[in-house]
């Protein structure tokens, strides 16, 4: 059972990736993506896999190192688990990059593949979204640090 809720687990989210990569103009979209709640359906997954190996995960938690994290992966809820986890993560690290991105007005064309590199491998997807979002970032004046719509910061 454990392998079909590993394998499951991605599935759960692939309409939300779908949606943001396919669909990024659609009305719809953006509302989708703004709420939390898309990853539920994984973290009820999560919670079927951890809680079966609860003293392995709060051992793995309570004090971290690379043989107690590799006990707790080695079981297949384990493994399960953390994945699930992982998977939950990185939608709503999509999901804030994409509303980013229709903020600072990047093109679809750039983030489309931009978000599948974050499916695949989150932290380089991240990092390039950061350096490109700090090159499109606008420039702040002295006061809060805040800008307006129009790219000014407030003076309050």
């Amino acid at each position: 059972m454990t392998g079909a809720l590993f394998e499951i687990s991605f599935f759960l989210t692939a309409p939300f990736w779908l949606l943001m990569i396919l669909a990024p103009n659609w009305r719809p979209t953006a509302r989708i993506v703004a709420s939390p709640l898309t990853v539920l359906p994984v973290l009820a997954l999560y919670l079927v896999m951890a809680v079966p190996v609860f003293p392995e995960l709060w051992d793995a938690v309570r004090s971290p190192d690379i043989d107690t994290f590799r006990d707790l992966t080695a079981l297949a809820n384990g493994a399960g688990a953390v994945w699930a986890q992982v998977i939950a993560w990185d939608l709503l690290l999509g999901q804030w990059m994409f509303l980013e991105g229709r903020r600072l007005g990047i093109s679809p064309l750039v983030m489309g593949p931009l978000l599948v590199l974050t499916i695949l491998l989150s932290p380089f997807g991240l990092l390039v979204f950061l350096v490109l979002r700090a090159v499109l970032r606008p420039k702040t004046r002295p006061g809060n640090g805040i800008p307006d719509r129009a790219g000014h910061a407030s003076l309050r």
